[in-house]
């Protein structure tokens, strides 16, 4: 059975392929200039790492030009970082980029031939994540945090679930996602938040889908709520305070209410001419309308919004 992330990226992939030619191929040609010497991807300024590499790789493989050459040197450099304290972001992304690495063109970065998957590191990293937990069933963003973080929460349960674990009392965890959910609609990222936001949103819906407990969701105060983000620009913004849309949260909207079987709750034309607004010349996607630069990361989500609202 496919993981939460595995199962999104070849549903992305099957959106792209209605794409333009022309479009995939801008894109396609952008992401791989992006690659480093070290066979990482960097953000707009520093090295490469595992976060920015990730979000290359996905964004080239729904795009279906993930070569075995691009893929064999991003693999190269997410391995040299396996003995590297890494922040649960950077881990997270480390151990999907290693998945796509190994599932697009079959290059081992977790364990070698013989060994397929290093248990002992898993153990380690699965120790770590445990270590995060928090009395109100959450996980935190750092050892020494008191209060869970549905974002964080999210990443550590999808990180587990590529380990091909589950976290400890899972019961706990749909605790803590019930008790972040706002009364008027859409989910906290944290208990003291006064507003939902669309991304601990999507980050609610994608760990209940994860642990298969799509019964806790409130699906027409959700949907409701994502709805009322869309923004007269056509995407979607992050909160109800945010004047302006932007690419992550428009790509996050949708990935749930595509989850929720709800897409039509929006206008899906809008949100596409939206992401189309995106576009850098020369290729890749900037942020959102006062932004100018493009760079991998916001290059994913645009990819992932013209995905999931390209005509069928």
């Amino acid at each position: 059975m496919l993981s939460y992330l595995q199962d999104l990226t070849l549903r992305l992939a099957a959106g792209a392929a209605r794409l333009d030619d022309s479009v995939r191929q801008t894109h396609a040609g952008w992401l791989a200039l992006q690659q480093r010497a070290d066979g990482g991807f960097a953000g707009r300024e520093g090295e490469s790492d595992p976060y920015y590499t990730a979000f290359a790789l996905r964004g080239l493989w729904i795009l279906d030009a993930l070569t075995p050459q691009i893929g064999q040197s991003a693999a190269a450099f997410l391995k040299s970082r396996l003995d590297r304290r890494e922040g649960i972001v950077d881990l997270i992304s480390l151990i999907f980029g290693a998945a796509i690495c190994e599932m697009a063109v079959d290059a081992q970065v977790i364990g070698d031939d013989d060994d397929r998957f290093d248990t002992q590191w898993a153990d380690n990293v699965t120790a770590l994540l445990e270590s995060l937990r928090t009395d109100d069933g959450g996980f935190a963003k750092s050892p020494e945090g008191r209060a869970g973080s549905t974002y964080q929460t999210f990443l550590s349960v999808l990180c587990l679930e590529l380990l091909g674990r589950r976290p400890d009392q899972p019961e706990r965890v749909l605790q803590f996602l019930d008790s972040q959910a706002h009364p008027e609609g859409g989910y906290l990222e944290i208990r003291a938040a006064k507003r939902a936001g669309v991304n601990p949103t999507a980050a609610a819906i994608g760990t209940l889908k994860t642990l298969g407990a799509m019964d806790h969701v409130d699906r027409s105060a959700t949907i409701e709520f994502l709805a009322e983000m869309q923004s007269d620009e056509g995407g979607l913004t992050a909160n109800t305070r945010i004047p302006f849309a932007d690419l992550l949260s428009s790509c996050t909207g949708m990935i749930t209410l595509v989850d929720l079987d709800a897409a039509d709750a929006v206008d899906v034309a809008a949100v596409r001419r939206y992401a189309e607004s995106m576009q850098a010349d020369g290729g890749g996607f900037t942020g959102f309308a006062l932004d100018h630069i493009a760079d991998v990361e916001y290059t994913f989500y645009g990819l992932a919004t013209l995905a999931l609202t390209a005509p069928k």
